[in-house]
C-alpha cells in the first residue's frame, strides 16, 4: 500500500496520499490529524480540503490504491491451469507484498482502527473479500480436480490463509532472516491444503 502507490487524478491528490500514509505509518491513523497531513505534504488545509473532505476520504483513497494493487493477486488465483502452482506462486507472492514493513504496520495500523470504526472496516472489506473469494475458488476448484483435500468451507479456509500469511508477515518485522520463515509457511499451508 504504502510503497508503490499509482498515481491519482491529480498529482496533488498523489502527494496528500504519500503524506497520510507517512503520518498513518509514523503516528497511526487515530493520532494523525488532518494538519498533520497538510503538513507534511506541505500545502495549506485548504488546498487539502480541495481534494478530500477530511482524513477518512484519505483513507478511502489508500483503500481505492490497496485494490489497485491487490487485483494481480486475484489475477493470479484465477489461472485454474494447475490448482497446487497457482497457490505456491500466490503464497509467494502475497507473503513477499505483506511483508514489506510499510504493508505489514499500515495493515495492522487499519486493523486496529477498523475494530473500533466499522466505517473504517468497509473501507477495506471489499478488497479482502476479493482476495477470500478468488482464494477459496482456487481451493475449491484443487480439490475438484484431487490436488488438494476437500474442504466444507472453501472460503473459510481461504480466510484462515490470508491469515497465516498475514500473521507471518508481521512476525517477520521482529525477525532476522524472514526468508526462512516464508519458506515454513508455504510448506505449512501446502500440508494443509494437500490433506
Amino acid at each position: 500500500m504504502a510503497e508503490k502507490t499509482k498515481p491519482a487524478a491529480h498529482p496533488r491528490k498523489l502527494q496528500i496520499v504519500e503524506a497520510a500514509l507517512a503520518c498513518f505509518l509514523e503516528a497511526g491513523y487515530h493520532q494523525t490529524g488532518v494538519r498533520d497531513i497538510a503538513r507534511r505534504a506541505g500545502i495549506s488545509l485548504g488546498n487539502l480540503y480541495n481534494h478530500f473532505s477530511g482524513k477518512e476520504a484519505v483513507l478511502a483513497e489508500i483503500a481505492r490504491i490497496e485494490a489497485d494493487e491487490l487485483r494481480p493477486f486475484c489475477t493470479t488465483l484465477t489461472d485454474g491451469r494447475d490448482p497446487g502452482a497457482t497457490l505456491e506462486r500466490f503464497v509467494t507472492d502475497y507473503a513477499a507484498y505483506a511483508s514489506r514493513p510499510e504493508n505489514a504496520v499500515l495493515g495492522l495500523e487499519i486493523l486496529s482502527e477498523a475494530i473500533r470504526a466499522p466505517q473504517i472496516a468497509a473501507l477495506f472489506s471489499d478488497n479482502r473479500a476479493a482476495l477470500v473469494t478468488a482464494l477459496g475458488d482456487l481451493l475449491a476448484q484443487g480439490a475438484e480436480n484431487g490436488q488438494f483435500r476437500s474442504f466444507d468451507t472453501p472460503t473459510e479456509t481461504a480466510r484462515l490463509i490470508l491469515d497465516v500469511i498475514e500473521g507471518r508477515a508481521l512476525r517477520t518485522l521482529l525477525e532476522d532472516e524472514p526468508q526462512a520463515g516464508q519458506d515454513a509457511l508455504w510448506c505449512f499451508i501446502d500440508a494443509a491444503v494437500r490433506g
